[in-house]
């Protein structure tokens, strides 16, 4: 009874596929009466049917600029059927009207890994109702609700931990393996796990805007876009169907029998290339998610392989964006303990990635946080924020100069940054930090090279002495400071190696990234609109993701490649053997069947293999270096 199920199922979905089993079915069952001559009127009849049906989807796909491979089906059906080869006409339609049932077992297959980011997304939560527990679509959760997560429960939606202390799994938007301890008051992300206890939490974000669902809606439209993917078999479309034609021709002329032609033919239909190429790109976005790594869709990927330029941002980017406090530099009238205070709560409204670093140092120190009746934050500079009837900014010292009286730079070492606070019309003071190169920066922009990028720049925000002895740690020759956001758009297009990736973290790189021929988004801390601009998200917070992204465009491409080009070469060395009549119409008919079979599992190579996907990034040591905001 299941099976039966299943089949009726396969069959209401795939109509076409049905409709050419139940035809050939019931020639056979005529061939074995009296009336089988019946059997080559109904096949062939069929298969003209669907030739008729194919050439409409043909002309319609010229119409919007494809160069259809259809065509070369068309005439092999036609052909087959006008010199009595009915049998292996239908074997051609099977070949089509099966191509997309195996085109979507492939995709499943390739997309796995994107389908189960979308699966593990949270569906239900239990709300908190005056005591009272109440299950409910996590898009029914607001702003303020108080939530009980189950252990092992998928948290919802992003919240502020009530309960006293809680260990979590943040592997899924990390890649950190190892359990991770949170206290009372402390963020939590959606997505993340509970660990083996009930916690309670307060909602700070409703579900579409909370940081699981962001990835949900990049995962989404990366596994929706096969649109571009095509244009790599659409090169060798006309050229393909050309020498088909010619070498069919010309068989015919020589051997003047017209059943060469449709021998030639039926072999050359032109599966591989139909299917392989978004097969294989699909497979590459696959493995790049099974990695950390989303990438919107296979024209990027395409775009990855042939990077020549790639622009890094620096905090958060190059560094690890998670500074430690070398000093803080009261003036008259403040303590330590006050500037600090003040910048943590001002920061708490901030998105940058130095914010946590001060908000870190201030619970660590044991200081209360003041609430903000008003803040705003202003890219590449700061944070304004108003503390009871005090306004106070936080952020770099020409922005913050701007609204005090007296003001004077501190004098910092190489490598060190500047966080300036002012409040009202004084300078209360500068905290002194020191941020690290990230440990695997030297490793993957060897990596790059290696993959033939020509040039590689940095443009931060930050000043010279706080960026020059990172890019010169690194190897950066070419680097660009103190730039605004319109600073960075202006230079990244002035580049004149193309493509050229821009990797950044951070609200304020949303332009420059969406300005590149490719953004690169490290979206581990949150959603931000770097990574709605981006067409690369890096989830976990690592920089080897960037080679990682370049190494899976070069392989996917080069996969596609090899597995039309065998779909080709087999095909065309079918199609000599077929010119010379030794290859009967319907046993070629039934070989091009399996050089579709050879290319697709060709193109699934594209999810790289089981070794590899265990195997993680190689992460090379630094010495370190350091940053300020930008």
């Amino acid at each position: 009874m299941g099976d039966m199920r299943i089949i009726l199922r396969s069959a209401r979905s795939y109509p076409f596929v049905a409709a050419t089993l139940l035809v050939a079915s019931a020639g056979l069952i005529l061939l074995a009466t009296p009336a089988r001559g019946a059997a080559e009127w109904l096949v062939g009849g069929y298969a003209l049917v669907i030739a008729g049906w194919q050439a409409v989807g043909m002309v319609r796909q010229l119409l919007r600029g494809h160069a259809g491979l259809d065509v070369l089906a068309v005439i092999a059906i036609v052909a087959a059927v006008l010199v009595g080869e009915s049998w292996a006409a239908l074997v051609v339609v099977l070949m089509l009207t099966g191509g997309e049932a195996l085109e979507d077992y492939a995709e499943n297959r390739s997309t796995r890994e994107l389908t189960a980011l979308l699966n593990r997304a949270p569906q239900r939560a239990i709300r908190l109702e005056a005591g009272e527990r109440r299950e409910i679509g996590v898009d029914e959760i607001a702003v303020g609700d108080e939530i009980l997560v189950l252990p092992g429960a998928v948290v919802p939606v992003d919240g502020i931990l009530l309960s006293e202390a809680a260990t979590f799994d943040e592997s899924s938007l990390t890649g950190e393996s190892l359990p991770v301890d949170r206290a009372a008051g402390e963020k939590l992300l959606s997505g993340i796990v509970s660990g083996s206890s009930a916690v309670e939490m307060r909602a700070i974000a409703v579900a579409a805007d909370s940081q699981y669902q962001q990835i949900v809606n990049l995962v989404r439209e990366a596994a929706g876009s096969k649109a571009q993917v095509v244009r790599l078999a659409d090169r060798y479309a006309v050229p393909f169907t050309a020498v088909a034609l010619l070498i069919a021709g010309a068989a015919w002329a020589l051997s003047g029998d017209p059943v060469r032609f449709a021998e030639v033919l039926v072999v050359a239909t032109p599966c591989p290339l139909l299917i392989a190429a978004p097969v294989a790109f699909l497979g590459g976005m696959s493995r790049a998610a099974r990695e950390g790594i989303i990438v919107k869709g296979g024209g990027t990927l395409e775009q990855l392989a042939r990077v020549r330029a790639v622009a890094f941002d620096k905090t958060g980017t190059i560094t690890t964006g998670r500074p430690s406090l070398r000093r803080i530099e009261p003036t008259d009238g403040f303590t330590e303990n006050e500037v600090l205070q003040l910048a943590a709560s001002a920061e708490v409204y901030s998105s940058h990635v130095l914010a946590a670093s001060v908000i870190d140092e201030a619970r660590a120190r044991g200081l209360a946080l003041a609430p903000a009746g008003e803040s705003a934050e202003i890219a590449t500079n700061g944070v304004r924020a108003v503390l009871g009837d005090r306004t106070v900014r936080v952020g770099k010292p020409g922005w913050v100069a701007e609204s005090v009286q007296e003001f004077s730079r501190a004098e910092i070492a190489s490598g060190e940054l500047a966080i300036y606070v002012g409040v009202d019309d004084r300078l209360a003071g500068v905290i002194v930090m020191r941020d690290r190169v990230r440990p695997e920066a030297a490793a993957t922009l060897d990596a790059l090279r290696g993959a033939g990028v020509e040039r590689i720049l940095m443009v931060t925000g930050d000043v010279e002495a706080t960026a020059r002895p990172i890019a010169d740690s690194l190897g950066i020759e070419e680097l660009h400071a103190e730039c605004l956001p319109a600073d960075k758009v202006r230079i990244i297009a002035g580049v004149p190696v193309r493509p050229l990736l821009m990797v950044g973290d951070g609200l304020n790189d949303a332009p420059v990234l969406a300005a590149a021929d490719i953004g690169y988004a490290m979206g581990a801390r949150g959603a931000t609109a770097a990574s709605e601009s981006a067409d690369v998200v890096g989830r976990f917070d690592t920089l080897a993701g960037v080679g990682r992204a370049v190494q899976i465009g070069h392989d996917t491409v080069r996969i596609a490649l090899q597995s039309i080009w065998l779909g080709i070469v087999i095909s065309g060395a079918l199609m000599f053997v077929a010119a010379t009549g030794v290859l009967p119409a319907l046993l070629g008919a039934w070989m091009q069947e399996g050089v579709d079979l050879i290319a697709i599992l060709g193109a699934l190579r594209a999810l790289g293999p089981r070794a590899e996907r265990r195997k993680s990034a190689v992460e090379k040591p630094l010495a370190v270096a350091e940053p300020s905001r930008g």
